[in-house]
């Protein structure tokens, strides 16, 4: 209890770390290589506060430290000059915000649109995120053929997510299994066109083969996509109540 007490009350100010060193990244992502000195003026940062965004961020593998190009004429006798701070490939592969503010820009153009052959009660968000579903389902229903049971069929699909970057697991529960995201790639996406999470929704139905209940998704801000699973008995007993 003392150590989660401990991280609740120190997780806003590492939030507020995590968004300064991003901010520190992002500078030197979009205005090139830069001393020490030039970042703590750019972003208004103590010398000593920009020097532990940086030692973090080298430590991460995120930026480099390097000595700066010199020409015979930059030579004054002044010292070693400072060193330069510059982006690494794996620190511009942690920033993907362009690929899914593309997405979220075509999927905006596509919501304004309309074609003759979209029917009159959908849209072009809608088919897209339709036709995402389906090739869900089309990848993922061999690997769930031969599952024997709803058990083994959750587990199965929620293997076959993990392979697509969502981190999934399954738990069984009282009444049915509880499939959990713990990560979602298109979380950004998802957060502006929720047709994505209502059509991956009707897939893991139709993969199952039983009615499944979306409690929660990370594109709302909740920290794990949860989905419920009823057993076949269970959703009975349920019918023949009503």
């Amino acid at each position: 209890m003392a150590v989660f007490y401990e991280l609740r009350n120190t997780s806003v100010v590492k939030k507020g770390e995590d968004r300064t060193r991003d901010l520190v990244a992002r500078a030197i992502l979009e205005n090139g290589p830069a001393t020490a000195v030039e970042l703590a003026a750019r972003l208004e940062i103590t010398p000593a506060g920009i020097r532990r965004h940086l030692d973090n961020l080298i430590e991460e593998g995120v930026l480099t430290a390097r000595e700066p190009f010199q020409t015979s004429n930059d030579s004054r006798g002044r010292g070693r000059p400072s060193k330069v701070f510059v982006m690494t490939d794996a620190g511009r592969e942690k920033f993907e915000h362009t690929y899914d503010d593309l997405a979220v820009s075509a999927l905006r153009f596509m919501s304004t649109k309309s074609v003759k052959s979209v029917s009159a009660d959908s849209n072009l968000v809608k088919e897209f995120a339709r036709n995402r579903a389906e090739e869900i389902t089309k990848r993922a229903v061999q690997i769930l053929a031969n599952k024997k049971n709803l058990t083994q069929k959750s587990e199965a699909l929620a293997a076959f997510l993990s392979t697509d970057g969502y981190a999934a697991n399954s738990h069984s529960r009282k009444g049915g299994e509880e499939l959990c995201q713990n990560h979602c790639p298109i979380a950004h996406v998802a957060a502006q066109f929720p047709e994505l999470c209502e059509e991956e929704t009707k897939a893991f139905s139709e993969l199952l083969g039983t009615h499944v209940q979306r409690l929660a998704t990370i594109a709302h801000g909740d920290g794990v996509c949860t989905t419920f699973i009823p057993n076949s008995k269970n959703l009975n007993n349920k019918r023949e109540r009503v």
